[in-house]
């Protein structure tokens, strides 16, 4: 799930056209990011397919630390005894990593998307320099679709859980998954 060890970097640039100002189904609000953004939309189709099944209530990335829990969801809550998910909504935003962003991220479909691509687009556009100060497997470099999709699952630069993830949401892309019917049935 999304930014396991990823910071939001103090200097995220992009923070203030972070917005969640749309309305539409799950798949115009993927079409409205993903053009708000600059990715293809099928890539955006498969990665939230990967991350949540297009479930704005998915959770994820479950942790003992009630400091950790994202909003509403305290330790034992969601039928984890002692554990609560660190990761909600569409993109997974996880909670200890973007606090600023976290409740607006609960609460709309529009704005988690906005918030997993706003930190997609900076680490695209070459803003996410700490990732060369942090375990990596190559030097991160701007323009670089897929290791910053990998980003998003890892918070590491092309590190095996960064292709790993990378390789699942080629997959999903490749398949089309969300044109499936298994995924249609939720």
């Amino acid at each position: 799930m999304g930014g396991p060890t990823a910071p939001l970097p103090p200097y995220f640039e992009l923070a203030g056209r972070v917005t969640g100002s749309f309305t539409g189904t799950t798949d115009e609000i993927i079409q409205w990011t993903a053009c708000k953004w600059g990715i293809d939309e099928d890539v955006v189709r498969a990665q939230i397919a990967k991350e949540s099944w297009w479930h704005q209530d998915a959770t994820g990335d479950f942790s003992s630390d009630p400091n950790s829990c994202a909003p509403g969801h305290p330790i034992g809550a969601d039928g984890k005894d002692g554990q609560c998910p660190e990761s909600i909504g569409l993109g997974q935003v996880r909670a200890p990593f973007y606090k600023d962003f976290i409740d607006h991220a609960v609460a709309s479909s529009a704005y988690n998307l906005d918030v997993t691509y706003g930190i997609w687009r900076s680490c695209f556009e070459g803003s996410e320099t700490w990732l060369n100060d942090v375990e990596h497997g190559q030097p991160y470099a701007a323009g670089d679709l897929w290791g910053c999709v990998g980003r998003w699952f890892a918070g590491r630069w092309y590190t095996q859980p960064a292709l790993d993830y990378v390789a699942a949401v080629q997959d999903y892309l490749e398949q089309e998954v969300w044109t499936t019917k298994d995924f249609a049935k939720g």
